[in-house]
């Protein structure tokens, strides 16, 4: 499942992916199409001659705009940097459009035109065959459907002609439905297990009881389990087609090689007849809210939230941009009004703020989460006091205005240096009237003042239009006016853009040509460094640091004290505040995440060539002089406790932790012990901030680390603060690698009762001999792809997803350690509680069938092309790459052990494959953890 990442919701919490559905849907097909298949079909018009593409309708940045006589919109963004193609479909329908009755009806046709075509029976066959990374995604405008693959010709043509075919030749089986609307209502089942996701639909139904934006992606459950095949068909056929669509091609690509392929597919689909069928524009809108209005909420949980929910312009109304200004304002941590007034003053654990920048007039949405032993009243007061004092005693200052914007358009230039990002986001603001609009918000954003935030805030905030409280009569009504959407084609109708941006160069990410370009060295603490320049698109780069340190003996005892320890390094440095950091982390477009653990810390960083140095810099001034300020301590400690209390009685979080402590049972002092919620609370409760201090003096150092760069950058620009950063850090305490051999560890049957609960989860795993450099590895990696990984293709996939339609997600791992024999297989799921003894039964007969027949030449010969590509993908990702490069630096590899690994991946065959599972996968020693409501169902009262 995804998410919506266009620029106003890009920091939403995990929580609410019970109430943003964007699912990816497969499975077997029928054996013949659905009764009654479209008739405006690409094979019915094979013998008209394929349409002509006219001349460029617009170009912005590099992004050049096509339109065919059917209607479709063609967007094509060359980037020769890395080797992958992006092939982006957008439908303009989402839940806004679905009627009485319909509710998740666009989500749920999504999942189906996953189940195949004539010409393409098994998608996701094709998609694990190329080595594709797809999805599909739902959202209230639009619904899309992308897959990023390596970017050959012969890779392109399969994908545009996969598009074209299932823009019109899906199957809408009833046979389809049946299985596929169990994982949807499996989906929704677990939505519900999520008390925040839950106030959030119903407090937008409450704010938008007359428009479609009131009911959330996922729709009502007895719309997804009762809809109709042919109303189905008919919404399929209505709004899947090209006169509906923009098809986006971004990344490596002859761009007249791409013209002719679109032509040849997506031209040969005939414009459709709309006198009898036509797409009237949505026109309901929600009348202006006149009172606050109060939803109250009572369900089984640990962390209490309140939410409050104001109406707001389109996201195309000039207005928005001040309004993504305020929402960063009111939301960001830390430096938000809410993190500050309700955080800070502990009345709550967490704070935030979002708006929707949709097609119509949308929800801004505030947020706190508050732990059981507080006050929400005083939580919820908090809110709209820190609101009141904004409009009244305290308006918004240049300063945070300044902030909020340096971070908006920070997110927006790194996410257009990267064209498979930009090809997903064009997909939002296509449905927000046009993809000219990304550029239009960046340009707005620049231009926001202090002025115009205060004004907007003045304009929407008002409590009339809040979405909270109770209903409070008064004589004279102080009303928000929502605008309606403006001319969006007058808009962008002479907007050009700017001057594109830099292009980079067409990387082979093979692993000869990768070795061949990288450079690596040690400075004199032990700290090792890989160097691979390289020019991309944006003049992006990536770099990844790891520190290694402490010894078993060393480490006994100290696991909380790491953790909290590794945390702290954000909160500010002896000359920067947390505050401090993160705007110069804006200011310098840069990414950074930074943690540390029991045993090292680590660093990802995303940035641009010229501000390299910089953020080195910067990086190293957190790692080498952290504050471990008291303040922020307690705000850590607060926010930390939170999110353990939420883990309570989640399924999830409960089972993975299960059977963790089962198959690695250490001693509890041991820096590897796998504690319970309940232990983890009470170790942060007891621990002191000298505690923390103690572990960074004793521990951090460079001389056990290793660092690795990729993308455009100066090797004489960086070097030398690498040096200075790294070459002179020793640790206090010599580095010992904490050795973990293989155990043979009992099978149990372990079951968790998760009351109220909605959604289970099953986890089946065992421990396996297994080093990296075992003979069986490259075996077990392709036979578990086939068992459990791919594409929504595997056996597991197949038979408990697509078939009996028991779980939308369902997989499985096997893992080698690379310098000691404990490796490990593990399987999970998610389910309805009630189907428990059916999916675990599935689950043992497929791994029962694989260990008796094994796998066909036929299911080895696809999965060998589509693994192959999935490796050779990962590599066209800098940071992916980094990574790789920063491990073998420690495991004293390089490129060419991906090579053989390839080699012998290749060399594979059947008999081998089945041989290595039946050796290492023994079902008898499987460790089974189910974790959910399983509690027998309330009889309902007679009638």
């Amino acid at each position: 499942m995804s998410s919506p990442s266009h620029f106003g919701m890009r920091r939403l919490p995990m929580l609410l992916l019970a109430i943003l559905p964007a699912a990816c849907a497969s499975g077997t097909t029928p054996e013949s199409p659905a009764p009654n298949p479209p008739t405006a079909t690409a094979d019915a018009a094979a013998t008209t001659p394929p349409s002509v593409v006219t001349e460029p309708i617009v170009s912005v940045e590099g992004i050049t705009e096509y339109r065919l006589p059917n209607g479709l919109r063609v967007l094509l963004f060359p980037d020769q940097s890395k080797a992958q193609t992006t092939v982006n479909v957008t439908y303009l329908v989402g839940s806004r459009h679905e009627g009485y009755g319909e509710t998740g009806m666009a989500h749920l046709l999504e999942h189906l035109v996953f189940k195949g075509t004539p010409r393409h029976p098994n998608i996701p066959q094709e998609l694990t065959e190329r080595g594709a990374r797809p999805n599909g995604t739902t959202w209230f405008d639009r619904t899309n459907y992308f897959e990023t693959f390596p970017a050959t010709v012969e890779n392109l043509e399969w994908a545009l002609d996969l598009e074209a075919d299932r823009m019109v030749n899906s199957f809408i089986s009833a046979e389809d439905l049946a299985s596929e609307m169990t994982v949807v209502r499996n989906e929704f089942e677990a939505g519900e297990n999520s008390p925040f996701g839950v106030l959030m639909k119903r407090t937008l139904a409450a704010a938008f009881p007359t428009h479609g934006y009131g009911h959330s992606t996922i729709g009502a459950r007895s719309d997804i389990e009762n809809v109709p095949i042919d109303r189905l068909r008919a919404f399929y056929r209505r709004y899947y087609q090209p006169d509906n669509a923009m098809l986006v091609v971004a990344g490596r690509f002859d761009p007249d090689t791409a013209l002719r392929l679109v032509r040849e597919t997506f031209g040969r689909i005939p414009r459709p007849d709309r006198t009898s069928d036509p797409v009237f524009p949505t026109y309901t809108s929600e009348p202006t809210q006149d009172g606050e209005r109060l939803v109250r909420l009572e369900r089984v949980g640990d962390v209490q939230v309140a939410m409050n929910v104001y109406h707001i312009p389109p996201g195309s109304h000039e207005d928005y941009a001040a309004i993504d200004v305020l929402a960063e304002v009111l939301g960001d941590n830390p430096s938000g009004r809410l993190y500050r007034n309700l955080v800070e003053t502990r009345k709550a654990a967490s704070t935030g703020a979002w708006s929707f920048q949709l097609r119509e007039a949308g929800p801004l949405l505030l947020f706190a989460e508050v732990r059981q032993d507080r006050s929400l009243d005083d939580a919820s007061s908090a809110m709209v006091a820190t609101i009141h004092e904004l409009l009244t005693t305290e308006p918004v200052t240049e300063e945070e205005v300044e902030r909020a914007r340096t971070s908006l358009l920070r997110d927006i230039e790194l996410t257009f240096n990267s064209t498979e990002r930009i090809a997903l986001q064009l997909t939002e603001w296509a449905s927000m009237g046009d993809w000219r609009l990304f550029f239009l918000h960046r340009d707005r954003l620049e231009q926001v003042t202090r002025d115009d935030v205060q004004r907007v805030a003045q304009a929407y905030l008002k409590p009339s239009n809040r979405t909270v409280g109770l209903f409070i009569p008064t004589a004279q009504p102080d009303r928000a006016q929502i605008p309606t959407a403006p001319d969006v084609d007058a808009l962008v109708g002479d907007y050009r853009g700017r001057e594109d941006v830099a292009v980079g160069e067409e990387f082979d990410p093979s692993p000869d040509n990768i070795e061949a370009r990288t450079r690596r060295l040690t400075l004199p603490t032990g700290f090792e460094v890989a160097l691979l320049p390289k020019e991309t698109r944006g003049e992006t780069v990536v770099a990844t640091i790891r520190l290694r340190y402490g010894s078993l003996e060393g480490l006994t005892g100290r696991a909380d004290a790491a953790g909290l320890a590794g945390a702290m390094l954000m909160r500010g440095t002896t000359s920067r505040t947390r505050q401090q950091i993160q705007d110069e982390l804006d200011r310098l477009s840069a990414r950074v995440s930074l943690s540390g653990g029991v045993t090292g810390a680590f660093a990802s960083i995303e940035t641009t060539r010229g501000n390299l140095p910089a953020v080195l810099d910067l990086v190293g001034e957190v790692f080498r002089e952290p504050a471990f300020d008291a303040t922020e301590w307690e705000l850590l400690r607060e926010e930390r406790l939170a999110a353990l209390e939420e883990q309570r009685s989640e399924p999830n979080a409960l089972a993975f932790r299960a059977i963790q402590r089962h198959l690695n049972p250490w001693p509890e002092d041991h820096p590897l012990y796998a504690e319970t919620v309940v232990e983890e609370i009470a170790g942060i409760e007891a621990a002191s901030l000298d505690e923390a201090r103690a572990f960074y003096r004793d521990f951090y150092g460079a001389d056990a680390g290793s660092m690795s760069i990729v993308g455009d950058f100066d090797v004489d620009a960086v070097l030398p603060i690498v040096e200075a950063t790294f070459g002179d850090w020793r640790s206090q305490r010599p580095y010992q690698r904490i050795v973990t051999n293989y155990r043979e560890i009992p099978a149990e049957d372990i079951q968790i009762e998760t009351p109220d609960k909605a959604n289970a989860w099953f986890v089946g795993g065992m421990n396996l001999r297994l080093p990296d450099s075992d003979p069986d590895y490259p075996a077990l990696l392709l036979g578990n792809y086939m068992l459990g990984g791919g594409f929504l293709n595997s056996r597991l996939a197949t038979r408990i997803r697509q078939n009996e339609g028991l779980s939308y997600g369902v997989g499985s791992f096997i893992s080698g350690d690379p310098l000691d024999d404990d490796g490990g297989f593990m399987a999970y799921a998610i389910y309805a509680p009630e189907n428990r003894d059916r999916l675990e039964q599935a689950f043992r007969e497929e791994i029962d069938r694989m260990l008796r027949d094994g796998f066909t030449a036929e299911e080895v010969e696809a999965a060998l092309e589509g693994y192959l590509q999935s490796r050779q993908m990962s590599r066209a990702q800098d940071m992916s790459l980094s990574r790789d490069l920063e491990q073998k630096l420690y495991l004293d590899r390089d490129m060419t052990w991906d090579s053989s690994l390839e080699e012998r991946i290749r060399a594979l065959t059947p008999d081998r494959i089945v041989e290595a599972m039946r050796r290492h996968i023994d079902p008898s020693m499987i460790t089974v953890v189910k974790a959910g409501d399983f509690s027998p169902p309330e009889e309902e009262p007679a009638t």
